[in-house]
């Protein structure tokens, strides 16, 4: 079975698709699981909150990328791996090159080293594709401010972050793109949400994954 990994910036459309994807699958009645980052696991989701809650004294950069890739190890462990050796299809909002992107990228910690821990976290694994939604800043904080306002739930932490640390984001997801191309499907995220499950499909078929 196939592990996919969703990136993107916050309101990309990422769940959407993925939502889509599980359609299809279901479809062709291919087992699959939904997971996210941080979080999948009971260990997982309590980093979670600890990462993404707003407090006087957050997490310096360093405690940050630590505290994201000890809920990757325990992800990879205890839910990835199990499920692909049961033959289901991962499909994970977010994986490890949004360390990468949001540590390596926006937070300035040395690019080698995140993709050195990522290493350790996740015992080598790697997504078979990495599905990209590229998003303009703009956009994107326009699309957040217009969830906020139907779900009133509030920014996290992290979401929360100036434009600057958002464009650095993006560049981020970009040049972990550009270091290997044959593992990232890049995606126009302006365009419609049919628009983006057909390129998906077509590439997934294209690959032999889906009928």
């Amino acid at each position: 079975m196939y592990f996919l990994a969703f990136e993107g910036l916050d309101g990309s459309g990422k769940s959407s698709l993925m939502k889509q994807l599980q359609q299809e699958l279901s479809r062709h009645n291919l087992p699959f699981i939904e997971t996210r980052e941080p979080g999948g696991t009971p260990l997982g989701e309590k980093l979670r909150q600890l990462i993404l809650e707003k407090s006087e004294s957050p997490p310096v950069p360093r405690a940050e990328l630590l505290m994201y890739e000890a809920s990757r190890a325990q992800h990879v462990e205890a839910l990835i791996k199990p499920s692909l050796l049961a033959e289901k299809w991962v499909l994970s909002d977010r994986f490890s090159a949004s360390s990468l992107a949001f540590q390596g990228g926006a937070r300035g910690i040395s690019w080698e080293i995140v993709e050195e821990l990522n290493r350790f976290a996740t015992d080598q694994l790697e997504p078979d594709l990495n599905v990209l939604l590229d998003l303009t800043v703009d956009e994107s904080e326009r699309r957040r401010q217009e969830r906020e306002k139907i779900s009133g739930v509030a920014a996290d932490r992290i979401e929360s972050e100036d434009r600057n640390f958002h464009q650095r984001v993006r560049e981020g997801f970009l040049k972990a793109a550009r270091q290997d191309p044959s593992r990232w499907l890049i995606l126009d995220a302006s365009q419609r949400p049919e628009s983006l499950f057909d390129v998906l499909l077509k590439e997934l078929r294209k690959r032999k994954w889906l009928p």
